[in-house]
């Protein structure tokens, strides 16, 4: 059993705060169900170093990842373009 202290040795804590602290919101419609998430993390440590940190919740598998993350690239692509004037 993991309890409060194992999550500080290890540095695992739950992110809705963290995520809610940045402001990040999605669209959610009344009768829809999130049913899985992804998350990428930009931190910054101590030292100013930075890395990225991704979880996913409970659920999903591998292919889901992977298609949910090519399906976010492809998205982000899209609206990188959006403002080309070239």
């Amino acid at each position: 059993m993991t309890g409060p202290d194992d999550q500080a040795d290890t540095g695992l804590r739950p992110i809705g705060d963290v995520i809610d602290s940045l402001g990040v919101t999605a669209t959610v419609r009344d009768g829809e169900l999130v049913a899985g998430a992804i998350v990428l993390l930009k931190v910054i440590d101590e030292d100013g170093d930075t890395r990225l940190s991704l979880t996913h919740s409970d659920g999903l598998g591998w292919i889901e990842r992977a298609g949910m993350i090519r399906i976010a690239e492809r998205i982000e692509s899209s609206h990188e373009t959006e403002g080309d004037d070239d």
